[in-house]
C-alpha cells in the first residue's frame, strides 16, 4: 500500500501560460520530493492548458481544470483533495528556489506547536529578473504584535489545523493569506524562515496591484472574525477636538459643505452610524461651533459636548492634554469607556468602516493602540555635512520589514484607556496600524489642501 506523501503542493492558474512551466519546473526540481502536485486551472484561455498536458503522465501530478471558481474555493478543493500532512499553495507566476520545500519542512516536522510557517523572498521583474528580496521580521525574537500578516502563497500549513479552522472563508475572492493569518495567530504558533524561499514576480496582472479591493477585502474579514469568533470590541468613546480655524478665511468645520451638510455634521454622522462607537464627545473652546453642535445634538444619540478650557486649545498644547480633561470629565457623566479614539476633520474622506475597521483590528490583535497610516516608500535625505544620504538605506537592494516607513494619515488614533492612562499618550505600549487609502488619507491643511479638497468633492459627490 502506497504512503501519503508529506507534502501536497497545488499550483494555482489562471491565464499565466506565459510562467506556468517555471512554476511546475521549480516544484520538480525540488531537493524535497515527498510530496503531491496539484495543478488547478481556473478556466484559462489562454495556452495554459497546452503547457500543463504536458506533464499529464508525471506520476507524482494532478490536474484539475474548474471554471472561475475562484481563490479560496480553490484552495479548499486542494485541502479536501489532500492526503498529505502538509499543504502549500504556489502561484503559477511564481517560483521556488530549489531548497524551498526541504527547508519549510524541516522547520514544521521539529516543532509540533507550529500552525504554518513562511519565508523571505525575492522580488522579480516580468522576466523573473531579481529587481529586490523582502527580509521579513525576526519571529522568534523579535515579534510580539502579528498585524503584518505572511504571504498568501509559499506558506506552508499543517493540513489538520488549517481542517480544524474550517479550512477558507469562500466568501472572499482574495486575500486568503489574510484570512488564514487571523485564524491561525488566534489558536497556533507561527514563524517565519529569514531566507529567500521564493520568487515573487511583479507585473501588471498581480492582484496586490489593487489596493481598494485588497483593504476593503481586509475589513471584511475582520468583521466577520469578531462576528463569528463572538470577541468583544471595547467600549469606545470617540472625540473630535474642534479649533475655528481658518482655511482661505473659511471656518472649515461650520462653513464647508457636501450634500448640504457640513463637515462638522458628516463627521458626527460617520461615528454615530458606527457600529463600534459608543459615545461621541465634540470638544471646543469656541462659542459660535459649541452652539452649532447644540442646535444638531437632537439627531445624535451616542452625542455629548464638552466645552474645553481655552489654555487646552492653544497651538503648542497637545491633544493627550484634551483626551485627559474629557475622560475625567465623562467618569463624572458616570461613563467609563475601554477605550478612546481621536477622529479628526482634517481627513474629510474617512469612512464609517474604517471607524469600525479601528476597533476590530485593536481587539483581533490586542494591541495597546492603534494609528490609521500609509505606507511611504519615497526616499528620505538627511544632511551630514558632506551632502545628502538616504535614511535607513533605502536605495538598498534588500528591503528589511523593520526599516520599513509608515506615515500616519486619515486622522484616526486609538488607544485602550488603561493604556492611554498609564503612559499619557494616544500611541504607546504594543501600537498597531490600519493602512487606509490615498482618498482617506488626504488631509486639509492649506489653501492650496482646499482647492484639491473641492475639486475631489465635486468629483465624488
Amino acid at each position: 500500500m502506497k504512503r501519503n506523501p508529506l507534502l501536497t503542493v497545488y499550483i494555482t492558474n489562471y491565464n499565466y501560460g506565459m510562467y506556468i512551466k517555471q512554476s511546475i519546473e521549480s516544484v520538480l526540481s525540488q531537493t524535497f520530493q515527498d510530496l503531491e502536485l496539484f495543478i488547478i486551472d481556473d478556466g484559462s484561455t489562454d495556452n495554459s492548458k497546452e503547457i500543463i498536458e504536458h506533464y499529464r503522465d508525471n506520476p507524482i501530478i494532478n490536474i484539475i481544470y474548474q471554471q472561475n471558481k475562484g481563490l479560496n474555493v480553490t484552495n479548499n478543493i486542494a485541502m479536501r483533495a489532500s492526503s498529505a500532512k502538509y499543504i502549500m499553495r504556489l502561484d503559477a507566476d511564481d517560483f521556488l528556489t530549489t531548497d524551498a520545500l526541504e527547508t519549510m519542512v524541516s522547520i514544521l516536522e521539529n516543532d509540533i506547536e507550529l500552525g504554518l510557517v513562511f519565508p523571505d523572498y525575492y522580488y522579480t521583474n516580468d522576466n523573473g529578473v531579481i529587481t529586490g528580496e523582502e527580509i521579513r521580521h525576526d519571529f522568534d525574537k523579535d515579534v510580539s504584535l502579528f498585524d503584518q500578516p505572511a504571504h498568501g502563497a509559499c506558506t506552508m500549513i499543517r493540513l489538520e489545523n488549517l481542517k480544524m479552522l474550517g479550512g477558507y472563508n469562500e466568501s472572499f475572492t482574495c486575500q486568503d493569506g489574510y484570512d488564514l493569518w487571523i485564524k491561525f495567530i488566534m489558536h497556533f504558533k507561527v514563524t517565519n524562515i529569514n531566507k529567500p524561499l521564493f520568487y515573487y514576480r511583479r507585473h501588471g496582472n498581480n492582484l496586490t496591484g489593487n489596493e481598494e479591493r485588497i483593504l476593503s477585502t481586509r475589513k471584511k474579514i475582520k468583521e466577520t472574525y469578531v462576528e463569528s469568533f463572538q470577541l468583544v470590541t471595547p467600549k469606545t468613546i470617540a472625540i473630535i477636538p474642534v479649533r475655528n480655524t481658518f482655511i482661505n478665511k473659511i471656518n472649515w468645520p461650520l462653513f464647508k459643505k457636501l450634500n448640504d451638510k457640513t463637515i462638522l455634521e458628516l463627521a458626527l454622522e460617520k461615528l454615530e452610524n458606527s457600529k463600534k462607537i459608543d459615545w461621541i464627545v465634540v470638544t471646543s473652546s469656541d462659542k459660535e461651533i459649541l452652539d452649532f453642535v447644540e442646535s444638531k445634538k437632537i439627531k445624535f444619540s451616542k452625542l455629548l459636548i464638552i466645552e474645553r478650557p481655552f489654555q487646552l486649545s492653544k497651538s503648542g498644547e497637545t491633544l493627550n492634554s484634551t483626551f485627559k480633561f474629557i475622560l475625567e470629565s465623562v467618569t463624572q457623566k458616570q461613563i467609563i469607556p475601554e477605550a478612546i479614539m481621536s477622529f479628526s476633520l482634517d481627513y474629510p474622506f474617512v469612512t464609517t468602516d474604517i471607524v469600525d475597521d479601528a476597533i476590530n483590528t485593536l481587539t483581533i490583535f490586542n494591541a495597546d493602540s492603534l494609528i490609521s497610516v500609509r505606507p511611504d516608500n519615497k526616499m528620505y535625505f538627511q544632511h551630514i555635512g558632506h551632502g545628502l544620504i538616504p535614511i535607513l538605506e533605502q536605495d538598498k537592494f534588500t528591503r528589511l520589514e523593520r526599516e520599513a516607513i509608515y506615515k500616519g494619515q486619515g486622522g484616526i488614533m486609538l488607544s485602550k484607556v488603561d493604556n492611554f492612562k498609564n503612559s499619557g499618550k494616544m500611541l504607546s505600549g504594543k501600537v498597531g496600524h490600519i493602512v487606509v487609502d490615498e482618498k482617506v488619507s488626504f488631509g486639509v491643511f492649506s489653501t492650496w489642501d482646499f482647492s484639491v479638497f473641492e475639486i475631489i468633492s465635486n468629483n465624488f459627490n
